[in-house]
């Protein structure tokens, strides 16, 4: 928390105040010229009688000398620590409001552009995580484009309608789990009532894959698409929320085993820290196991305030926002606590000058390569993937309005 030229002044501090306490010469009582004679006479020095420094050592102090001195470094050292912490402390409203409103038009932006040049095709990085950094900055009280919001809300429900047949024949669409799992999450932000559709993807999600213990993805693009905790969470938060009351034995059976597997199942990058921690959370596992869940991932956090997708490569704010995310949302960490500060000035550092996000992908192509509207050429998907996390983080450091 604090740099080492803080904590070397605290130190210092300290030090030259313990000084104070460390005289040797004890209170005397009776100040008499008797007892200052007596000191003059025994306390033996190399330096001359006349210098300031033998006046001072040699004239008796009062009794309270030396507790008053010991308040006042106290006082003087808790001081240093608060002054330190200010310094690195709650970053301010304005500077955080400038960020969001920076990201908002462009995260706008690219929604449309894929929405327009793949109409038939929901995906989530360009429609779930956009609608849900959009409805998180709405209930804060930020102005975003209200009419392209229901627009993208409206797309995601028309995109699963399409693939009804499909949900109830247990077949689902490209992308399978995660495409299905992060429409969901989409409409439930925007606030979309269950319907027939969201019914067909309910059932959808119990028939798929069931003879597993968990979900699992049909590609490998990491780190959005490939980790099992991923798949797992977005099904399981589907399913309890749009999941029917016909569906709810079914839906508390697989709850049941999926949580079972979580408990034994050790995470191995940040994304599987981050999303088997928010699993464990929407399973209603032990709050024990939560705990550890959250402090594994705590423990990730850098010296930078970052955080990285694997061992071996550096920081990024994909890794970084989704970590914060997750810890708010399914940790419970306060948004002013210091590791959460140390986050989000990472990713106020990080935030380029146009407002965006970037990160750069180590996922192969799977598809046609077209310009969404988003910054970053061929990075722009993970990058609004970013991004989107990144205001998402951002926004909940203010409070919902009423």
């Amino acid at each position: 928390m604090f740099s080492e030229s803080e904590l070397l002044r605290v130190r210092m501090t300290a030090r030259t105040f313990s000084l104070l306490r460390d005289d040797p010469i004890k209170p005397q009582k009776n100040h008499s010229a008797q007892n200052r004679t007596s000191i003059d006479v025994h306390h033996k020095d190399p330096r001359p009688p006349s210098s300031d420094w033998w006046t001072r050592r040699m004239t008796p102090r009062a009794p309270h000398t030396a507790f008053r001195a010991s308040i006042l470094a106290l006082f003087l050292g808790w001081l240093l620590l608060f002054q330190a912490f200010a310094a690195e402390g709650i970053l301010s409203p304005a500077s955080l409001r400038a960020a969001i409103e920076k990201s908002l038009p462009l995260l706008t932006e690219g929604a449309r552009g894929s929405m327009e040049k793949r109409e038939r095709c929901f995906t989530c990085h360009n429609q779930g995580l956009p609608i849900l950094a959009l409805t998180t900055a709405k209930a804060r009280g930020f102005k975003i484009d209200e009419g392209e919001l229901a627009k993208q809300i409206k797309f995601t429900a028309d995109f699963l309608e399409k693939n009804r047949t499909n949900y109830l024949a247990g077949r689902g669409q490209g992308g399978q789990t995660d495409t299905a799992g992060y429409a969901l999450l989409a409409l439930e932000s925007g606030g979309w009532k269950p319907d027939a559709t969201t019914t067909a993807v309910t059932e959808y999600l119990l028939q798929w894959q069931k003879d597993l213990v968990h979900w699992q993805s049909q590609s490998r693009r990491p780190p959005t698409e490939q980790s099992l905790f991923t798949s797992t969470f977005v099904a399981l938060r589907g399913l309890k929320t749009f999941g029917t009351s016909e569906q709810l034995e079914r839906i508390h059976e697989r709850t049941k085993q999926v949580r079972a597997w979580l408990l034994k199942t050790s995470a191995q990058d940040t994304e599987d820290r981050v999303f088997r921690l928010r699993a464990l959370h929407v399973t209603d596992a032990p709050d024990t196991e939560i705990r550890k869940a959250r402090q594994e991932l705590l423990d990730a956090q850098r010296a930078d305030g970052g955080w990285e997708q694997m061992a071996e490569m550096q920081t990024d704010p994909y890794a970084t926002a989704t970590a914060l995310v997750a810890l708010h949302q399914a940790g419970g960490l306060a948004t002013t606590d210091a590791v959460y500060q140390r986050g989000l000035r990472y990713l106020l550092g990080q935030q380029l000058a146009d407002g965006s996000w970037r990160v750069t992908s180590r996922s192969k192509p799977i598809q046609s390569y077209f310009e969404s509207g988003y910054p970053h050429g061929p990075n722009q998907f993970i990058s609004i993937s970013a991004a989107g996390w990144a205001t998402i983080a951002l926004s909940l450091t203010f409070p919902p309005e009423r």
